[in-house]
Order: structure tokens, then sequence, then C-alpha cells
């Protein structure tokens, strides 16, 4: 497997993001993923290796856990290519306790302790409230307040994903517009489904993959996605998906979009992502 795979900072092998559009999955370390992922001997070690070749983005769900050492986030960056980038969920120690107010030193304590080491691999920033946590717009402006804007000169991109239906508001969508902070729209009958434009990038976390479909989307489904991407991308904001407020007219812009096929049937999400690939480099090639 040693020929396989290049890694340094000069690497520019895989796949990179499609017209402004990262597609990836959740994590690299899943059993079940070595039976229909990787391939068959690849060593534990060098999975991270792999995937980042075959996806464009990954979102670490570990740190929502605990933050890793910077020595970890520097191999992690080193393992991967040159134009590949990761999200990261923020701890939920700094989401998921009292007043978000409070937590803006646990917050920049998080980004302080070692995130430089992804330089230009280090993408939006996930901070993931409880599903408990309500919609209070002073304690959630002095959080927002609390982000630092820029990791070593470089512009940081924060993302919020809310789960509870109080956030349904214009209220809320004037603030994080206010804020320049995007909203995760999460395709899931099981969280509430915002997909208010609010950021200058649209992250999006699907969670409808089948385990019955090989590819964990049909491909009906993967083309419906492929037009929302490029629509999202161009500055657009797809009216076919659940808002607040009337969709946007087109921004008139291009954006960032990053897309990861999350949970649900999640041994087919890798799949999914390579499909969604697949999908957009053959729309490309017919359009150029």
């Amino acid at each position: 497997m040693s020929d396989l795979f290049a890694p340094g900072d000069e690497d520019t092998s895989g796949v990179d993001a499609i017209d402004g559009i990262r597609v990836g999955i959740g994590g690299w370390t899943f059993a079940p993923w070595r039976d229909n992922f990787y391939p068959r001997g690849l060593v534990q070690r060098r999975e991270l290796e792999y995937a980042s070749r075959q996806l464009s983005s990954i979102e670490i769900n570990g740190t929502f856990y605990g933050a890793q050492k910077p020595a970890t986030y520097a191999r992690w960056a080193a393992e991967t290519p040159a134009h590949f980038m990761f999200s990261l969920k923020a701890p939920k120690r700094v989401t998921h306790g009292g007043a978000l107010a409070r937590a803006g030193g646990q917050a920049r304590a998080f980004i302080d302790g070692g995130l430089a080491e992804f330089g230009e691999r280090l993408g939006p920033i996930l901070w993931q409230l409880s599903p408990q946590r309500v919609f209070d717009r002073d304690d959630l402006a002095a959080f927002l307040d609390a982000l630092p804007d820029t990791l070593d000169g470089r512009t940081l991109r924060h993302v919020l994903e809310v789960r509870h239906d109080s956030f349904r508001d214009p209220a809320y969508l004037r603030l994080a517009r206010e804020r320049g902070i995007a909203t995760v729209f999460t395709d899931s009958n099981q969280h509430p489904s915002l997909a208010d434009i609010t950021g200058p990038f649209v992250y999006a976390r699907l969670m409808r993959s089948q385990d019955p479909v090989t590819t964990g989307y049909p491909e009906q489904a993967l083309q419906l996605w492929v037009r929302r991407a490029r629509q999202w991308a161009r500055g657009g904001d797809p009216d076919d998906l659940p808002h607040v407020e009337t969709p946007r007219a087109p921004a008139g812009h291009a954006r960032e979009v990053f897309i990861y096929f999350i949970s649900a049937a999640k041994a087919r999400n890798p799949a999914a992502a390579t499909a969604l690939i697949r999908c957009l480099q053959e729309e490309g090639s017919r359009d150029g």
C-alpha cells in the first residue's frame, strides 16, 4: 500500500473542491467502512490518509467529546493533501453547559489550543447546541461576539447548529446575519431544519442515507443534491428546502459549500459522499 499515498504539504493528489463545493463524511474511523470503503488490508493508522484522497473534507466529530493536543492536529493535517479541509465540532462542554454568555473563554481556549496546526486545512468550526437550548437572543449574542474572527491571520469560519424549534424565528436569523455566522442546514426529521442562509458559506449535514441503497442515496436524490449544491455555490437559495423566511434572491457572488453525510445508515455514508462527488464531476464535465 505504500505506493498509493505521498503525504506532505506539496501533495495535491485526491479530490479538490468542485466549484467551491466540498463533500465529506463525519470522522474516518468506523469498523463497517473497512468492508465497503477502505481497501482490504489497509491498516487503521492509514485510514485518514486514504479517506482524504477520496473526499474533499471531513468533519471531525471526536473533538465534540474533547479537544486534542496540537501535535495530533498537526499529524492529521500532515496525512492529508494540501487542498483537503477539515471542519471540527467544538467540545460539547462549551455549548451544552450553562449560559452561553459565560462560555466565550472556553470557546477561545479550544480555538487557541492548537487549531492553528491545521493551517490552510482548517475549515468551519461547528458549534452544535443541545436540543434543550432555547433561543435567547442576548445570551447567544454574547457568545457569538466572543468568538474570534481570525487565527494566525486567517479568517475563521463559524457555523451554528441549532436543535430547538425556538430558533425557527426571524429574530435568530437577524442575529446570525448581523454576526456573519452560518447556520447548519440539517436534513433530518428529528431536528429543526432551517435552510435560511445566514452566513458567507453554506454548511449542510445530510442524514437520510439508506442501508439498502449501495450508494446511500438513490441516484435521483443525489442529482437533487447536485442541483441544490450548485445553486448554493452560485449564490442562490434553493426554494424547495424548509425556510423560516422566504428564500433570498441570489447573492450575486459565489459561496463555499460544505456537505457532509452524517448519521442515518452510517455504513453507507462514504459511498454517498463519493457518489455525490462523482455526480458533481460528471455534471461539470457536461457543462464544460
